[in-house]
């Protein structure tokens, strides 16, 4: 029987991505989500038939609740952050996948989990806020968390063999270097939205493009993946990659190396946690070593490029750190989309926010949102 999936965050990139693989394998949506793009909810929900849907912005379930008044088969619709939750919750589902953009994703995880559910996660700040209580979840449930990441999906599938996975000493998590790589702070001073949005290699979201460019995508991946493979931050070396081929790679401790590459289009890691533990065809065309012309290899500028130098601190503080730091940075670059501070004051703001406590020890989903909401008035208070 073809699996059943929820996606949580259908409209955005990944979700986009996520059902051209559903397309293509012949699977099944049983829910769908979206925050406000109502259209193209619409036109997903004509395609795929969920039975259930949430919208979580109030004005756009009002709109999608209008449109599909009296149609025949409508899917049930939930309504905002409880609704997403209960989505996330409901039986019927063989595969929950998060790909919700912040914060605002870390609720759904937790009852996915929480509800027996296989989660794949393309929502990397669950583990970079909650990143205690969502891996304590997983194991008291007994599911798998299947990364969705270009980056920790390659991990993920260098560790296939177990018994190799025993000898794991590092892991090198690949960056592409985003549009700025070897810029100075004086080049970076001018830059403007319309510059740092333009990826040289990946189609992406807005937040996360940003995040690309200021280096902090790497350093929450740095995060995640010390939640995820069990690794203290020292052994995560950053690699700027900048073709995207080499998605990233581990070494076991006799010192050989294995990588996971491919062309990079995010369907790869999405039909692999879909088909997780089977490989089958997809959509995505094969990487042509004949046109492969060179790959470089280089190192990351974190005296530059401050965020990834503000989540090193965080992870090395625990606690509560990295959610400190997610915070100011979703709130700066908030502001940074709205033209209203520049470019090098995202990195400024979310250093001067983990520098800010000491932020360790053991917190509860409580004391997630607290911090996360401290981080922002901090933002804030210190434009």
């Amino acid at each position: 029987m073809a699996k059943k999936i929820t996606l949580l965050g259908s409209t955005g990139s990944i979700g986009t991505q996520s059902l051209d693989v559903i397309r293509a394998q012949k699977y099944e949506v049983f829910g769908l989500s979206a925050n406000s793009r109502v259209e193209l909810l619409q036109k997903q929900i004509a395609e795929f038939h969920p039975k259930y849907v949430c919208v979580v912005d109030p004005t756009a379930y009002d709109t999608l609740s209008a449109a599909l008044a009296g149609t025949a088969g409508a899917p049930k619709l939930l309504k905002g952050q409880e609704g997403l939750k209960t989505l996330a919750a409901l039986d019927g589902a063989d595969v929950v996948l998060n790909s919700v953009v912040g914060i605002a994703g870390l609720g759904a995880s937790l009852a996915a989990i929480e509800s027996g559910h296989d989660l794949a996660l393309a929502n990397k700040e669950s583990l970079v806020t909650g990143g205690h209580l969502v891996t304590e979840a997983v194991k008291a449930h007994g599911v798998k968390l299947l990364p969705v990441d270009s980056e920790h999906s390659a991990i993920f599938q260098c560790l296939q063999d177990r018994e190799s996975a025993k000898s794991l000493t590092k892991i090198l998590l690949t960056a592409s270097g985003g549009p700025f790589f070897g810029m100075t702070k004086e080049q970076l001073a001018t830059k403007k939205k319309e510059d740092a949005l333009k990826h040289p290699n990946w189609h992406m979201g807005a937040k996360i493009t940003i995040d690309s460019a200021t280096l902090m995508n790497k350093g929450l991946e740095l995060i995640e993946a010390v939640w995820l493979f069990g690794l203290p931050p020292e052994k995560i070396q950053i690699v700027v990659q900048r073709q995207s081929i080499l998605h990233s790679a581990v070494q076991f401790s006799d010192n050989s190396v294995i990588a996971q590459m491919g062309v990079p289009d995010m369907r790869i890691p999405i039909q692999y946690a879909l088909t997780w533990p089977k490989r089958v065809p997809g959509v995505v065309p094969e990487l042509d070593f004949a046109k492969l012309k060179e790959m470089t290899f280089d190192v990351a500028d974190e005296e530059t490029f401050r965020c990834l130098a503000a989540c090193k601190k965080a992870i090395a503080k625990g606690g509560l750190g990295p959610c400190a730091a997610n915070g100011a940075n979703e709130e700066a670059v908030k502001l940074f989309l709205q033209d209203e501070i520049g470019f090098l004051d995202i990195g400024r703001l979310v250093e001067a926010m983990v520098d800010s406590d000491s932020f360790g020890g053991s917190y509860t989903l409580a004391d997630v949102y607290e911090c996360d909401r401290m981080a922002r008035a901090f933002v804030h208070a210190h434009l």
